[in-house]
């Protein structure tokens, strides 16, 4: 940009004042540098007590409410069993043979079907 092209602007910034460094702006700014922390430092800095504990024991609050609100509801298998054996009736033991005993010779003939295919 050309003083020519905004003569105002640059009137303007030669109005304004000069900022200045001190002498020691240098060291300052290596001496921040230094005092920034590493990475393992700043690790170490989490794994405190102060931090550690409040943190270890809002997870095992927020594990306890989850397990607590999911907990599958708990069914007493004493209760429901004898209620399925009185349903049925002597005579469907037979049935139930049956079908054990035609499934067991169904079983065979599959394999013979298949073989009468080939």
């Amino acid at each position: 940009m050309k003083r020519e092209d905004d003569q105002q602007l640059w009137d303007l910034l030669g109005h304004a004042s000069q900022a200045e460094l001190s002498p020691f702006f240098a060291r300052n700014v290596v001496r921040k540098i230094r005092e920034r922390p590493n990475r393992f430092e700043r690790l170490r800095s989490w794994l405190t007590p102060r931090k550690l504990v409040p943190a270890t024991g809002l997870v095992v609050a927020v594990i306890a409410a989850i397990l607590a609100t999911h907990q599958p509801a708990t069914r007493d298998l004493v209760d429901s069993a004898p209620d399925v054996i009185a349903a049925i009736d002597p005579q469907d033991y037979d049935v139930v043979a049956d079908l054990d005993e035609l499934l067991a010779t169904d079983e065979n003939n599959l394999w013979d079907d298949d073989t009468q295919t080939l």
